[in-house]
């Protein structure tokens, strides 16, 4: 492979060790380097924490909107579907990209944080249940993929009817043959979830996002709420995955939960920073040709973040993970994912509550004959087979418990930016 070979971010070697293809493409081209993110798909990536920076917080340099690529894109790019433009924040700059991230930051700071716990633990146990039974599970398929989906659909107010049909083409969309009739399905779904809440809302999320004074168009709407859960949910579930195959295999972990001891705030803080489940994303584009430490940035090209390769730059190694959130894993500058801390909470309540349910849980097959799905944009196990002592489903109630109300109650008028951050660092020392 000479110097200017594009590495691939696609193939099973990047698949198998992409730290290994970091360190290469570090040695020969610094922190920004020639990549494809699908056969003919020619991109940067940007492998070093400054150099991440540096794109992240210059939105006026390295936009967001995808529409000059698109027209140079070769017809039937297999990167049109996950790159190609949607009325959504992600895909948006300046005045219209604040306009439409406010929705969501307004309606995500209604979400109790205590109720969202609630929530997770409830669809947590629905699902153990399942298995718990069988002595053994794939967590992957069983268990991580689906919590976040439940969960999800219910803080958007789905009736099961719509949170099922979510959730059907979302496991679809893992099958590149159907992923043009996920997509119809995941589209009509949010349609007919924006018409039920039009006529009954409630306190949810869509409703939140209808009511709000932005404004949003139907299609706006549509947008926005697949934005949510479509790449919402998916972080979370790598993120539960890749956390408890670290707890599983790590002897730093598996010592201290044999010991009855639960580090799973310590796991997903080791995760974030070494093995995040979007290691490759934050895609932008330069509307002219732009060069950066001796790499030259063609017009209307992809620049892909990688999240993993920033975390690990060697200059700016680190062994004091736990408790420190300077990690890219969430991005950084106006498109930092407005949902993190809610991810988090989703993340740790879902791993306590199968490590308390099931406390003897353990890998049964060798941690290094884990396999991990191909593709740029996420880092996620193919499955993840434990074994564990049999245990007894949980008893059910008469008449189940009401989930506590998921918002919490606004006042008459909105509160301050500053009161809102105070809030918001007051419940994280709570957790």
């Amino acid at each position: 492979m000479t110097d200017d070979t594009p590495v691939k971010l696609y193939d099973a070697r990047f698949a198998a060790d992409p730290r290994a293809v970091y360190e290469e493409l570090r040695a020969r081209h610094g922190g920004y380097a020639p990549a494809e993110l699908a056969p003919g798909v020619p991109a940067t990536v940007v492998l070093g924490y400054d150099a991440a920076l540096d794109v992240l917080k210059d939105p006026l340099t390295f936009r967001k909107d995808p529409r000059g690529w698109q027209k140079t894109a070769a017809p039937g790019c297999p990167m049109l579907p996950a790159l190609g433009y949607r009325a959504s924040a992600l895909f948006s700059d300046g005045p219209v990209h604040s306009r439409l991230r406010k929705t969501i930051t307004d309606s995500f700071d209604r979400v109790d944080v205590f109720a969202l716990r609630d929530r997770v633990e409830r669809s947590a146990d629905e699902l153990i249940d399942r298995f718990c039974a069988d002595g053994e599970a794939d967590l992957s398929a069983q268990y991580g993929a689906r919590l976040p989906l439940m969960v999800f659909t219910q803080l958007f107010g789905c009736p099961p009817e719509i949170g099922d049909r979510f959730l059907r083409s979302m496991i679809l969309m893992g099958d590149l043959s159907d992923a043009e009739q996920a997509a119809s399905m995941f589209t009509g779904a949010s349609r007919d979830l924006i018409a039920l809440k039009r006529s009954q809302p409630g306190a949810d999320i869509t409703s939140w996002l209808i009511a709000h004074p932005a404004g949003l168009t139907d299609e706006e709407l549509t947008e926005q709420i697949g934005l949510l859960i479509g790449k919402g949910a998916s972080p979370v579930c790598y993120l539960i995955g890749n956390a408890l195959r670290l707890l599983l295999s790590d002897a730093r972990f598996a010592d201290d939960l044999s010991n009855g001891s639960l580090p799973v705030e310590d796991a997903l803080d080791e995760v974030l920073w070494t093995d995040p489940p979007i290691p490759n994303m934050g895609v932008t584009y330069t509307d002219h040709e732009v060069e950066r430490e001796g790499h030259l940035i063609p017009p209307d090209q992809p620049v892909v973040i990688s999240f993993a390769a920033a975390n690990t730059d060697p200059a700016k190694q680190t062994d004091h993970r736990v408790g420190n959130r300077s990690h890219l894993a969430f991005g950084a500058g106006p498109h930092t994912c407005p949902a993190r801390n809610h991810a988090r909470v989703m993340a740790s309540s879902a791993i306590e509550k199968l490590l308390d349910r099931l406390p003897d849980l353990h890998l049964s097959v060798p941690p290094a004959s884990l396999t991990w799905h191909p593709g740029p944009f996420h880092r996620a196990l193919t499955s993840l087979p434990v074994s564990f002592t049999p245990a007894p489903t949980l008893p059910k109630p008469a008449t189940p418990p009401a989930s506590p109300p998921l918002h919490v109650p606004e006042p008459s008028t909105p509160p301050a930016p500053s009161l809102a951050r105070r809030l918001l660092q007051a419940v994280r020392r709570l957790l």
